[in-house]
């Protein structure tokens, strides 16, 4: 990289980080991108903006504590479903997408705020969903110590 490249400051940061979030503590890679806050709306904001909207009626099972809603084929949705915590302020959420292919998991993404400036994108495959509650914390943690947060 020349010197002029290395100056000022980055738009985003984009990482993979492994953590034990797949079944029975099985680790999985998950993508985390960091972001200005100001372009990142959380998760659990779109819940009640955007997705109660293109909710379709039916609910599907899953994981223990989660809500799975279909959303409607409109604006793109088309083989997408939210999951989400119904019982909190600030409810987990996640968007996942039907695999493109048999060989592959459906993928999903939740976005939330992790503190004044900085907000974060994740994706991960399907299977993370069964520890979501301790989802949060562990990249948290991890992003901690790295020094990100």
């Amino acid at each position: 990289r020349t010197d002029a490249e290395r100056t000022g400051f980055a738009k985003q940061l984009e990482l993979t980080i492994t953590l034990p979030l797949g079944p029975n503590g099985a680790d999985r890679a998950i993508d985390v991108t960091l972001l200005p806050r100001s372009q990142v709306r959380p998760s659990s904001s779109l819940l009640d903006g955007v997705y109660l909207h293109q909710f379709m009626p039916e609910q599907l099972n899953g994981p223990i504590g989660l809500i799975g809603k279909p959303l409607v084929a409109d604006d793109g949705y088309e083989g997408e479903t939210v999951w989400y915590d119904a019982l909190s302020a600030n409810p987990f959420v996640a968007k996942c997408s039907e695999p493109v292919s048999v060989d592959v998991q459906s993928r999903c993404i939740r976005s939330v705020y992790l503190g004044p400036g900085i907000a974060a994108v994740y994706g991960f495959d399907i299977d993370v969903l069964e520890s979501w509650k301790q989802f949060d914390a562990l990249i948290r943690s991890r992003l901690s110590k790295t020094g990100a947060l």
